[in-house]
């Protein structure tokens, strides 16, 4: 037998147990994903505090953001200075179809992504062809672009002041999201969707191979990847989730203004996978939940909270070097590893 036949053979052999490993993975995934959800959806009856399920809410928003963010940043090598147009473009569509034309709420949703869809196919056409520090500019320069069109189109977007008036909420299949329940509980299992499918996303073969574009994409060209292609369908789905934790956020605020689409949007989404880590999924949505209880804590104490959240971003950018999240997992391997030298 020669060695390429060695090797044919012994992938056939090891191809049903990588089938089977992966086939574990994503129950363990779901099951994850179900007892994530039963905590979320019991919390309403341990407490009835409606700041915490306030907060929970904007923990959707901005995690739903920023997870679709690392899906460019942390495995495809994508930094994107601009990915909060989408998040705008999520609570504008969702807001004007509902104001302007009322239909249903799980139609409004569709629609709202197909536009965003189409938006993020034109925009990421341009741009992901670019180097990465033209990529990261080129995109903010769109964004700075939707929202201009926001500020100056104010027959249609209410301009400075935003949609105000409120966005209807119609009930759908028993469930009434001017009931704050419902809202909280739609946030979560949007939240605990779109967390599962980016999940699904990073595990798959198509996540590997952003991998492989991100460490080297020379190499993954000379493969027969086409790099091109991949990273405008990993920039169209980043796109679409981050649309989504917009229309949270427009549920939540019922409205949508300019800040949504406005560039610091976007640095807060860096910010917070500053602050979580990029290397690992859940990083970006520990970022979340300790920038909102940083921003919530200082801004009680302080009106000078952009000094303090600058001394937080030091502290991780030249103490830890690494988010949170990836702080704990590499200290946890290297303790492992001692520990069955050890042994």
């Amino acid at each position: 037998m020669t060695e390429l036949q060695a090797a044919r053979a012994a992938d056939s052999l090891s191809a049903p147990r990588l089938e089977a490993g992966s086939k574990r993975l994503r129950y363990l995934d779901l099951l994850v994903a179900l007892a994530a959800f039963a905590v979320l959806a019991l919390l309403p009856l341990v407490s009835d505090s409606k700041a915490l399920l306030d907060f929970v809410i904007r923990c959707s928003a901005y995690g739903l953001f920023a997870t679709s963010l690392n899906l460019l940043v942390g495995y495809t090598g994508m930094i994107s200075f601009g990915h909060g147009m989408f998040f705008g473009l999520g609570a504008y569509g969702y807001g004007l179809i509902m104001q302007r034309i009322g239909v249903p709420i799980p139609l409004a949703f569709l629609a709202t992504l197909a536009i965003t869809a189409v938006v993020a196919t034109i925009i990421g056409a341009i741009c992901v062809r670019l180097k990465e520090i033209y990529f990261a500019f080129v995109t903010l320069a769109f964004q700075m672009l939707i929202h201009s069109t926001i500020l100056s189109w104010s027959s249609f977007t209410g301009g400075d002041q935003g949609l105000r008036g409120g966005i209807p909420r119609p009930p759908f299949l028993g469930i009434d999201l001017s009931n704050h329940v419902h809202l909280y509980l739609a946030s979560c299992v949007l939240l605990v969707l779109g967390l599962l499918a980016m999940r699904q996303i990073a595990a798959s073969p198509f996540g590997y191979t952003l991998r492989m574009i991100r460490d080297n994409p020379m190499r993954a060209s000379f493969i027969g990847i086409d790099v091109w292609r991949a990273k405008l369908t990993v920039f169209v789905l980043a796109a679409l989730f981050a649309s989504t934790g917009g229309m949270v956020m427009a549920l939540f605020v019922s409205g949508a203004y300019p800040e949504f689409a406005y560039w610091t949007i976007s640095g807060e989404g860096i910010f917070i996978n500053m602050l979580g880590g990029v290397a690992t999924f859940l990083g970006p949505m520990v970022g979340t939940v300790l920038l909102l209880i940083l921003n919530d804590t200082v801004t009680r104490f302080t009106e000078y909270h952009g000094i303090v959240l600058g001394v937080v971003i030091l502290f991780f950018a030249i103490g830890l070097r690494k988010g949170l999240m990836d702080f704990v997992v590499e200290w946890y391997t290297q303790r492992r590893d001692r520990a069955s030298g050890q042994g």
